[in-house]
């Protein structure tokens, strides 16, 4: 079994492991028990981290653009290198199944290698003039400053990396402020960029209390930009913060994905495809689909099939086995949280097709439930449940699908599947989400937009939009001088 680390901030490109608040402890969520001790950082740490970004973000502003590239490249490969001791460690942390962890790890290279190449390829243009006394209008992309990046535990390194090598290949400098609970995985991240020569202080790592660390960066006159991944609750309060400041604040919030079945859909591939994306990171994922809205024609069939899928599945502690399909949730919290989303059934709620309960046995676990016929106003239909369980509901039309999937303020991720040319064109364009997938669930890759709408965000990661991101457009026009 891969050894944890020894948990380190990164400050000014001294690794400290020592917090000024103390530390706080890491538990393995598969079997409860502590693994390691991460430092709490406090205000005059994060004021050293400030501090340090503040004082390397002209110099690394000023790098040549293909020289930011070479050096964010050259982390991409080190990630690759060191991806199977890293997914170890994720295992440890939050009980991704090895294969999954593995995958993200590897995926997160590949978007740092493409924002990487955005540092070289966006050049800004210029705009014809108007007067024959203009010699040229010019628009550029500045990097806009210090960013505060703000991550979560359910993808720890993914969601770093592209914030990071986003506000790195734009010449930003930053601090990464992860979530508590998977330290060392940022920290081997950061370890990547580090080796690969990033000069001290363009990217700084600290732990601790999330409400004072993101309060104390946000308020801060070296901070341009905060970048936010988590829930909505907390991404409205952030933006509040970023808000009194006038800072750029791009929030990736909660989803609710609605999955649209047609009865011309293939029908093995999209319950095998819907099963097991259900319950991939045990749900854990803002773009899990969650509202399955299945034609009536199919809706028993689909239920059946589904719920034996589900029922299949290997659950356990990944970090002994990496055969497991399925590990625990992050917390107890997260257990507790499914318990009473069960609670709620019943009295035309919804019915338990399978699942529903805590799993006995150590660790935070729970059964991959499946719910049929969910009530529109239902608990489980309104509220990301952010856990392994799915609502069903049957349709009779496709406008009626669409009016259901549209009936929530979370616009992240949408799905439908079906056979039809013109199903396919109408839900593309009236499913209200900032991602929408036909016939498959793979909204994220390094190439394209990844953001949402409503209560799910705005602005997007990923793609050329998760570089500009981290810019400032400026004009500059030149007229003649005066003879």
């Amino acid at each position: 079994m891969t050894a944890y680390p020894q948990v380190k901030m990164l400050i000014g490109g001294e690794w400290m492991g020592e917090g000024g608040d103390g530390a706080m402890p890491i538990v393995n969520p598969a079997t409860e028990q502590e693994i390691g001790r991460a430092p709490k950082a406090s205000k005059e740490q994060l004021d050293a981290a400030l501090a340090a970004a503040d004082e390397a973000f002209p110099r690394w502003s000023n790098t040549p653009a293909i020289e930011r590239y070479r050096i964010i490249r050259a982390a991409a490969e080190l990630l690759r290198e060191r991806a199977e001791t890293i997914a170890r460690v994720m295992t440890l942390e939050m009980g991704k199944p090895h294969a999954q962890a593995l995958g993200e790890t590897m995926g997160a290279a590949d978007l740092i290698d493409f924002l990487a190449e955005e540092a070289k390829r966006q050049g800004g243009r210029l705009v014809p003039v108007r007067s024959h006394n203009l010699l040229e209008q010019r628009v550029t992309q500045e990097p806009v400053g210090p960013a505060v990046l703000l991550t979560p535990w359910n993808f720890p390194i993914n969601l770093p990396a592209k914030k990071i090598a986003g506000a790195l290949a734009a010449g930003c400098s930053a601090i990464l402020k992860p979530a508590e609970t998977t330290p060392a995985t940022a920290q081997m991240l950061a370890q990547c960029f580090t080796d690969a020569g990033l000069p001290d202080g363009v990217v700084n790592l600290v732990y601790g209390d999330p409400a004072m660390i993101s309060e104390h960066l946000i308020a801060s006159p070296v901070t341009r930009k905060v970048s936010f991944t988590g829930s909505t609750a907390i991404g409205k309060q952030l933006g509040v913060l970023a808000a009194r400041g006038l800072k750029r604040f791009t929030p990736e919030l909660g989803g609710h994905a609605p999955v649209v079945i047609g009865e011309s859909a293939e029908f093995e591939r999209t319950v095998a495809a819907c099963a097991a994306t259900k319950f991939r990171n045990a749900g854990q994922v803002c773009v899990s689909p969650t509202r399955f809205l299945v034609a009536r024609g199919i809706y028993d069939r689909f239920v059946e099939e589904f719920a034996a899928r589900s029922q299949k599945l290997k659950i356990g502690d990944a970090s002994s086995d990496d055969s497991v399909e399925m590990g625990p949730l992050a917390h107890g919290g997260r257990v507790a949280a499914m318990e009473e989303l069960m609670n709620a059934m019943g009295d035309g709620a919804g019915e338990i097709v399978s699942g529903g309960s805590r799993i006995d046995r150590p660790g935070h676990f729970f059964e991959p439930t499946v719910i049929a016929s969910p009530a529109a106003n239902s608990k489980l239909m309104t509220e990301e449940p952010f856990g392994p369980v799915a609502g069903i509901v049957p349709y009779d039309d496709i406008a009626e699908a669409v009016k259901i999937a549209n009936s929530l303020r979370y616009g992240l991720a949408a799905y439908a599947f079906t056979s039809s040319l013109d199903e396919s064109h109408y839900l593309g364009k009236s499913l209200r989400a900032g991602m929408v997938a036909i016939n498959h669930f793979a909204v994220g890759s390094p190439e394209t937009p990844f953001g949402g709408v409503g209560d799910s965000g705005f602005g997007s990661e990923s793609g050329m939009e998760g570089y500009l991101g981290y810019t400032e457009t400026k004009l500059v026009t030149v007229a003649k001088a005066a003879p």
